[in-house]
C-alpha cells in the first residue's frame, strides 16, 4: 500500500526556518509530479510549491524567494525548505505526489509566531 510519510513540521519564530520532508513508500512506480499544499484555519487548501519529474519548479507568489522545493528520486522524497517564515505561513502542510493516481499525505502542522 502506498504511503506518504511527512515530517519536519513544528513551531518557529517569525523569520525562522523549517524543513518539511515527505517520503513515498510501498511502491516501485515512478513518481511524477510532487507538491506541497497548505490549509490555514478557515481557508481553502492552496498550492504552495510543485516540482515536476524534470525538476521544474513553481511557487505561490506568497512564498517565492522564501521557500524552496526539491526532490530526491532515489529516496522518493520531496522537501520544502521554508525560510524567513511569517505568521501567515501558519497552516497544515500536505504533501501530494502523482503516481498512477494522486496521493496525499496526512498533513503536518506548521505554526509561526510573531
Amino acid at each position: 500500500q502506498v504511503q506518504l510519510v511527512e515530517s519536519g513540521g513544528g513551531s518557529a519564530q517569525s523569520g525562522g526556518s523549517l524543513r518539511l520532508s515527505c517520503a513515498v513508500s510501498g511502491t516501485t512506480v515512478r513518481v511524477l509530479g510532487m507538491a506541497w499544499h497548505r490549509q490555514a484555519p478557515g481557508k481553502e487548501r492552496e498550492l504552495v510549491a510543485v516540482i515536476s519529474s524534470y525538476g521544474t519548479t513553481n511557487y505561490a507568489e506568497s512564498v517565492k524567494g522564501r521557500f524552496t522545493i526539491s526532490r530526491d528520486d532515489a529516496k522518493k522524497t520531496v522537501y520544502l525548505q521554508m525560510n524567513n517564515l511569517k505568521p501567515e505561513d501558519t497552516a497544515v502542510y500536505y504533501c501530494n505526489v502523482q503516481l498512477r493516481s494522486s496521493i496525499w499525505g496526512q498533513g503536518t502542522q506548521v505554526t509561526v509566531s510573531s
